[in-house]
């Protein structure tokens, strides 16, 4: 697995332990899915205007959010190694942790399951897509064994 981080936020201090928890989620989505590890995917960590600016420029949506994916082809072409990028939004990370009462590493290791699914082809706009979708996430992080 070939993971490329950039770091361009100041909310979290980006550790090793860190990295090895978004290795860790990454390599579960593709267990889960059945997927050999030999992909590459660029994670950026981001505050909260730069995530909205992301959000606006590439998706049209003037607001903040939590994560973003965006796949590498509009086919999701499994086959092909470069799976895409993820942006995650560090502030929303402390936030989200701190409303649901968990850790940010949890928060953190959830938002890496939840866009890997996306760049995997996964959705939740459509009713039946999200209760696959959220299936998903709750088996991936049941086997992560990082609760709430």
């Amino acid at each position: 697995m070939n993971l490329l981080f950039d770091d361009r936020q100041s909310d979290i201090e980006i550790t090793n332990d860190i990295i090895e928890i978004v290795k860790k989620s990454i390599s579960e989505v593709l267990k889960e899915e059945n997927l050999d590890d030999n992909v590459q995917v660029s994670i950026s960590f981001v505050g909260d205007e730069e995530i909205q600016e992301l959000n606006r420029d590439f998706r049209g949506v003037d607001s903040s959010t939590d994560v973003l994916s965006f796949p590498m082809d509009d086919e999701f072409k499994i086959e092909e190694t470069i799976l895409g990028d993820v942006i995650i939004n560090t502030k929303r990370v402390v936030e989200q942790a701190k409303e649901f009462g968990h850790s940010n590493t949890r928060e953190l290791s959830y938002l890496t399951v939840h866009s890997i699914l996306h760049l995997l082809g996964y959705d939740h706009m459509e009713e039946e897509d999200k209760t696959v979708m959220r299936a998903k996430e709750k088996s991936i992080m049941k086997s992560l064994e990082i609760y709430r």
